[in-house]
Formats: structure tokens, sequence, C-alpha cells
């Protein structure tokens, strides 16, 4: 610490530079973790209430619940875009009997958009801030090799100006060119280590994103074949 505080300007700029760098990387790690936390957490309950639902709207009406979840999101956007999709058709023909109701291509489509977008927003909102971990990674050893340069300069600057190359010359500016190299590995290594275990997480979520898409476009088929079988039945 002594040896910092008697270094220069440049020097100390450099190194306070790396340790922002370091506070706000480790922020956002640790903010991610409780966030992903509660991101499984809700989506773990949420999974359980579809599975054990009778119809989609029941899971409609409980989303709120479980905030945290993009599934909940996925949900709750898709049912709203099929109920849109399912006022217009009646909207556009309303001689059509319930049972000849059901979904052609586009709709699907439409819906398919609905859930594609949603997912997106979703994806983007827990990967936000998530770039700073990469640049930290990127930029952390750079600066600790400027100031492991600067350093160098230095000793070489202290030799031409006292005559000397004797340890107690040269030593200050080459320990402090250590230090910085070594605080500069000390930022980018967490924060490349966290940039790729939350991008692994994301990508885990996408996957997950994905196929409960299907899940509920699939649902919503199921469902709506069963309606009309059994409005059929009471004819």
């Amino acid at each position: 610490m002594k040896m910092i505080a008697e270094s220069d300007l440049f020097a100390k700029i450099v190194l306070l530079i790396l340790v922002v760098f370091s506070i706000i990387s480790w922020g956002i790690m640790i903010n991610k973790i409780k966030l992903f936390k509660k991101v499984d957490s809700d989506t773990g309950k949420f999974r359980s209430a579809f599975r054990k639902r009778k119809r989609l709207s029941d899971v409609y009406l409980v989303c709120s619940s479980f905030k945290r979840s993009p599934l909940s999101r996925l949900m709750e956007n898709g049912y709203n875009e099929l109920q849109n999709v399912l006022k217009l058709e009646q909207f556009e023909n309303p001689k059509a009997k319930v049972v000849d109701i059901s979904l052609d291509q586009e709709q699907t489509e439409i819906i398919k958009m609905a859930l594609e977008k949603t997912s997106s927003e979703e994806l983007q909102k827990l990967g936000s801030k998530v770039t700073f971990l990469a640049t930290t990674a990127t930029v952390a050893p750079f600066l600790g090799l400027m100031g492991t340069i600067w350093g160098v300069i230095d000793s070489f600057a202290s030799i031409g100006a006292r005559g000397s190359a004797s340890l107690a010359v040269v030593a200050p500016g080459i320990a402090l060119a250590l230090v910085a190299t070594i605080v500069g590995l000390f930022v980018a290594i967490p924060a490349v280590i966290g940039y790729n275990h939350i991008n692994n997480k994301l990508k885990a979520i996408s996957t997950e994103v994905d196929n409960f898409s299907l899940d509920f476009l699939s649902s919503v088929k199921k469902e709506l074949m069963y309606e009309k079988k059994r409005i059929r039945s009471t004819l």
C-alpha cells in the first residue's frame, strides 16, 4: 500500500480504473446470481402450475405470481395474442359456430411472433449489463500491461536521472509494474469466469423458453380440439 501511495499520478489513475472496473464487475455478477436464483425458483413453480392445469386460462390467471420467470411472460403474452386472434376470427366470421373455429397457419404464425418477441425481450432483460464483464475481461489486462510499461519506463528514467542501475533505484518502478500486472489479472479473471457462467445460464434459459413456446402452441391446439369435441358431443 505504501508503494502505491508513493507512486506517480498516472500509475494511481491506472490502478483506480482497475479497482472501479472490479467493483462494477462484482456488482453485476452478484446481482445476476441473485436474479437467476429467483428466476429458477419462479420458473420451477410456474412449470408445476402449467403441468397441473386443466385449462390454459387457469395458468393465465396466476401468471402474475411468477413475475421473475420468463415463461410466465410468454404464457401471458401468448394467451393474450390467442384471445385477440380468436376474437378477430369471430368478428370476421360472425356466423361461424364455435365448433368451426380453429387456428390456421397464418394465425399460428401471429401467436409465434408474439412469443418470439416476448422471448427476445425477456432474454435481453436477463442479459443486460453482461457485456460490461466482457469489456472488463478484455480491457483490464491491457490496463495492467500499460501500468507495467509505465513502471519500467519510470525505472529507466530513475537510472538516467541518478546515473546508477542499483537495486534501490530500479526496484520501486519494477515492483509497481508487477503490481499493475497482478491487479489487471485479478480484475480480468473473475470477469471472464462470470461472463462465461452468465452466458451459459442465458443459453440454458433461451433453450427452456424455446421449448416452452412449442409446449404452449401444442397446448393451444390440443385445447381447441378438445373444446370442439366437447361442444359437438353436447349438440
